[in-house]
């Protein structure tokens, strides 16, 4: 982990943030890379994948993004006023998700094409099922580019460990939602190579709501406390919205729940451990 450290105090915090993402769109892409051995996995245990990418999810809106945002409104707000721009960020962010969930034509995993949710569109199933992993990956590019802009401000609370840490979890938890689109994708009948571009296609918006993310942060420091509620938000609208439903929609609770408590734990072990 030292080298690791180094290595990104070596860079800028434009391209701190815009590295950390890199990261999880590649695991994004590692795990779309699936595709190319095996044509499909058993429901059971992609719904177990997807509760782990839940609780990493949630473990990770707490650990390291409300915590800290709590901490550093204390210092400009007080002890007893600190909870009043976490809690605007933090409904801002979901509201931000809800406004693209409706309004950005996607399909989730195994709908069929008439259950497509946003505007109305001719778009086909390959298109609305990359849109709504797509949904996903914003707020966790958000997340990684405001912890390393957190960092690169000084802010009390904010180190470049917890950002790093931050970054390994959400990418760890990206690797099953490459799976999630190029395998499906694949069952539709596209080709193995066209449901992998597809698959990592999903994870382009992290580097960009990365870079967003720190350059927010440089530039009205103030903002952060809301900056980091606001991806908390948003990322916990994902998994109460799509992730846990989806999970839960095949019959196969039990596991996707256990997955869901593993994944937690292993961010919380890292955010807290590391």
């Amino acid at each position: 982990m030292n080298s690791l450290t180094h290595f990104f105090e070596g860079l800028s915090p434009i391209m701190q943030g815009f590295t950390g993402s890199m990261f999880t769109w590649f695991l994004t892409a590692l795990g779309a890379s699936v595709v190319f051995f095996i044509k499909d996995i058993k429901r059971g245990f992609m719904d177990t994948l997807l509760g782990f990418t839940g609780g990493v999810m949630l473990a990770a809106s707490f650990w390291s993004l409300l915590n800290p945002a709590i901490e550093m409104a204390e210092l400009s707000w007080g002890e007893s006023r600190a909870w009043i721009p976490v809690a605007i960020g933090f409904l801002g962010g979901a509201f931000f998700l809800f406004g693209l969930d409706q309004w950005l034509p996607h399909l989730h995993l195994n709908e069929p094409i008439t259950k497509a949710e946003g505007v109305k569109t001719n778009w086909n199933k390959t298109v609305l099922l990359v849109l709504a992993i797509t949904l996903h990956n914003i707020p966790e590019g958000l997340a990684v580019g405001v912890a390393f802009g957190a960092v690169a401000e000084g802010i009390p609370g904010a180190d470049l460990t917890g950002a790093i840490a931050l970054t390994i979890g959400i990418g760890i938890q990206d690797f099953p939602e490459g799976m999630a689109v190029s395998l499906p994708l694949r069952r539709f009948g596209l080709s193995r190579w066209k449901s992998f571009l597809w698959g990592q296609l999903s994870g382009v918006v992290e580097p960009i709501a990365a870079i967003l993310g720190v350059a927010l942060v440089m530039w009205a420091q103030d903002i952060l406390p809301y900056a980091l509620a606001f991806a908390a938000g948003a990322m916990i609208y994902v998994v109460v919205e799509e992730v846990i439903p989806e999970s839960h929609s095949n019959g196969h609770t039990d596991k996707a729940t256990l997955g869901l408590m593993f994944g937690f734990v292993l961010m919380m072990s890292l955010d807290v451990g590391l």
